[in-house]
């Protein structure tokens, strides 16, 4: 994999443009003056929980003595259901679920931006190969940089792209997804049969 595909994958996996709806509703209350501030500092921890799995995600499954080929396969089956959820699912859960008044790490940081997916991606990236981390940092910070334009500029993109656009954007990057994680889960399949 290199580092645009493991971008594209990252970014993918994070979603940003099926975060829009969920971020403008969660920042609505919050006053206008603050909330590229609140969104910004957001941001910012989420990119460092996602650094912290990024260096320690691997020694944590070296310690329970999960395999390459585990590690494949099990990401192929989470990031299939993530896909299919963007396919086939819609933002509205997530939207229940929205904090009143000013947001501070849940629900914008994790699990939205840093979410389980994006954390067992990378553990997945690295753990396949480890010597190439400098590497999976860059595409970390390309998928999070270009997701946080998005998320910067989410009340314009809501504005421009209505509600349909966003949906047909997020089915796009599902299917794309589920390709994807099919192929991971064969990797894995093929790496635990020799």
């Amino acid at each position: 994999m290199t580092v645009i595909s493991a971008a594209i994958l990252l970014f993918m996996v994070m979603d940003p443009f099926g975060n829009v709806p969920f971020f403008v509703c969660v920042l609505q209350d919050v006053p206008a003056e603050r909330r590229r501030r609140v969104l910004v500092r957001e941001l910012l921890i989420a990119l460092l929980v996602l650094f912290v799995f990024l260096f320690a995600g691997p020694s944590f499954m070296g310690v329970l003595h999960v395999s390459e080929s585990a590690l494949r396969i099990s990401g192929g089956i989470i990031l299939f259901l993530i896909a299919i959820k963007m396919v086939f699912g819609k933002t509205s859960e997530l939207l229940q679920s929205a904090t009143d008044g000013e947001p501070f790490i849940v629900p914008l940081a994790i699990p939205c931006i840093a979410g389980p997916s994006a954390m067992a991606t990378l553990m997945l990236l690295v753990g396949q190969e480890p010597t190439r981390r400098p590497e999976w940092v860059l595409s970390l910070l390309l998928a999070w940089g270009c997701g946080a334009l998005i998320l910067i500029f989410s009340d314009k993109i809501s504005g421009i792209l209505g509600k349909k656009g966003l949906s047909a954007v997020e089915r796009l990057m599902g299917l794309v997804l589920t390709t994807l994680s099919v192929e991971m889960f064969i990797q894995g399949v093929k790496g635990a049969m020799g």
